[in-house]
């Protein structure tokens, strides 16, 4: 009897014993680490491959179906058949075809079922052609024409002809518009400048005065100038222009129609179903280069996007750049010299929270100070001139440096409070033997504690990087823009303007996701954005983590 009762004492026993050794909250702790680590990557893996793989040449399959249509396209997609479910309607086994016929279909995709297809084939000279305007093309060529005169009739012609001739035509294209951007802008410049102080100089002085006389002759002069150089341009322009006139390339359809595109307009064109690996590898690494160097187009759906690769990393430079040294004197006094009571846990406390407030009202809080309060304020006392001529603020709008002291705000708590733990974790013995030694307190501060702290003031630095650069609802409100093709620098490289509005990859995923006509379309440009930015992010922290590790080796006695 009194066996049976000692067992169930002996069971609870080895329960409570493996209780205490922690093993169920090891293996509970290890997968909840595991499953994090796995939908990082997953996430990550993700975001690489769709990003990655956008530019990668695909065949063009040509489609004949039952009811006689044609199709010409890339399978971008692939549907098992569904069954009907109350719940579902369901469908049958499909594809989604990219066709780019837009102009004669209205759409750059058609979903097919597999049912309904007749025939498949991979015609050989079947190409595809990216446009400047009204987005791809896919057909075959036939005829390249010079005004009236045909210069290639037939496929292979044709296409030796064009890998001929649109080289050259494309360079005349590019000097074109490089003399209407940079050379005509520079003239405008001039203009509005010699503007500007005339309409200073009456500001300041009587109607009739000398200077304001003064200033009437120099913009008079300027005029004269601009106009003799706007004449010269003209005609470089209409040089380059006149030899790109007339010549043409003629496409046929899947649909048996002709399209005829300029050479000038064809930004590049391939034939997927002749290239090899190397030739696929060309097309594919010429597509980044133009994506990572040039300006968008088609509402931001194509092109390159180096505007906002530039916004982008220029802006978190200049947010790093402003939020270090505020963070590190905030941190240093709270740690090193204010004394504990009320009014410090009270701040401690509030930094806390504001790390925890949403985005958006740091970028309301933006726009009506440092825009709206601080920036009006300098453009009444710096910037008359140009209110004065054509109500237009100078800094009194968003731009570069209120998106960057904007954001610098929002990422100050999580500074503040790295620093402040890399400052405790600086030993006191070695505060003692410098104030032994007869050093002060901030010689020992800026010789012995700052330098073994610096790694974790690194730590803090790379956090506020990392979420300041992929931040969009602030920026929405301070300084970015849709679309800003000229950069904020002036002709004396690198001068930035920072009251100029910029691009930024983080808006620009959400415009051409969430924004774009055709978002079918966008997606492949939205993960290669988005895989361009998380890139961009590595590349940033992987410099800090890098300057990081060697402050700690020349500093730091341990690890912290």
């Amino acid at each position: 009897m009194s066996s049976d009762r000692q067992r169930p004492r002996r069971l609870r026993s080895v329960h409570s014993a493996l209780a205490a050794q922690g093993e169920p909250w090891v293996w509970l702790t290890a997968g909840s680490l595991g499953t994090a680590i796995a939908m990082i990557v997953g996430l990550l893996a993700l975001i690489a491959i769709r990003g990655a793989a956008t530019f990668w040449p695909v065949p063009l399959e040509q489609i004949e179906l039952t009811d006689g249509r044609r199709l010409l396209g890339e399978v971008t997609e692939q549907e098992v058949a569904e069954p009907a479910t109350a719940d579902n309607v369901g469908h049958p086994a499909r594809m989604l075809i990219r066709t780019a016929a837009f102009a004669e279909t209205g759409s750059r995709f058609e979903w097919v079922d597999e049912a309904a297809i007749a025939e498949t084939s991979r015609p050989e000279w079947a190409t595809v052609v990216e446009r400047l305007e009204g987005g791809r093309l896919h057909g075959v060529p036939r005829r390249l024409v010079h005004g009236e005169t045909t210069v290639a009739e037939g496929p292979a012609a044709v296409w030796d002809a064009y890998q001929r001739e649109h080289p050259p035509a494309r360079r005349r294209w590019r000097e074109a518009m490089r003399i209407d951007r940079v050379d005509r802008g520079e003239l405008q410049r001039q203009l509005r400048a010699a503007r500007l102080a005339v309409v200073e100089a009456r500001l300041e002085t009587a109607a009739e005065s000398e200077p304001v006389t003064a200033a009437e002759e120099a913009e008079a002069a300027v005029q004269a100038d601009v106009a003799a150089a706007s004449r010269r341009l003209d005609e470089e322009t209409a040089a380059l222009r006149e030899q790109n006139a007339g010549w043409v390339v003629e496409f046929e359809t899947a649909s048996g129609g002709t399209t005829s595109v300029p050479l000038d307009g064809i930004v590049r064109a391939w034939q997927p179903n002749r290239l090899g690996l190397a030739g696929k590898a060309g097309v594919y690494l010429a597509r980044w280069g133009e994506f990572l160097s040039d300006d968008p187009r088609e509402a931001n759906s194509a092109g390159g996007v180096f505007p906002a690769i530039w916004g982008t990393v220029v802006m978190t430079l200049i947010m790093a750049i402003l939020v270090a040294p505020f963070g590190v004197l905030a941190a240093l006094y709270l740690r090193e010299y204010a004394s504990s009571g009320p009014i410090t846990s009270a701040v401690r406390v509030a930094i806390n929270n504001l790390a925890g407030v949403p985005s958006i009202v740091y970028g309301a809080f933006g726009l009506g100070f440092f825009c709206y309060g601080l920036g009006a304020g300098i453009d009444e006392v710096f910037f008359k001139a140009s209110l004065a001529a054509d109500n237009q603020p100078v800094f009194g709008t968003g731009g570069l440096l209120w998106a960057s002291l904007t954001l610098a705000l929002l990422t100050l708590p999580v500074v503040i409070v790295a620093t402040e733990e890399a400052l405790a974790a600086v030993p006191n013995s070695m505060r003692e033997g410098s104030y032994a030694c007869g050093a002060g307190k901030w010689q020992t501060i800026r010789r012995i504690v700052l330098p073994r702290a610096l790694p974790g003031i690194m730590t803090g630095l790379i956090l506020a990087m990392a979420r300041g650069a992929g931040e969009v609802a602030p920026l929405m409100l301070v300084g970015v823009k849709k679309l800003a093709l000229e950069l904020p620098v002036d002709g004396s490289f690198p001068y930035v303007h920072p009251e100029r509005e910029f691009m930024h990859l983080a808006y620009l995923i959400y415009d051409v996701g969430f924004q774009s006509p055709d978002s079918q379309a966008a997606q492949p440009m939205v993960f290669t954005i988005t895989f361009l930015l998380v890139a961009i992010i590595a590349i940033l922290n992987i410099a800090a983590i890098w300057l990081r590790s060697r402050l700690r080796k020349r500093y730091a006695a341990h690890q912290f």
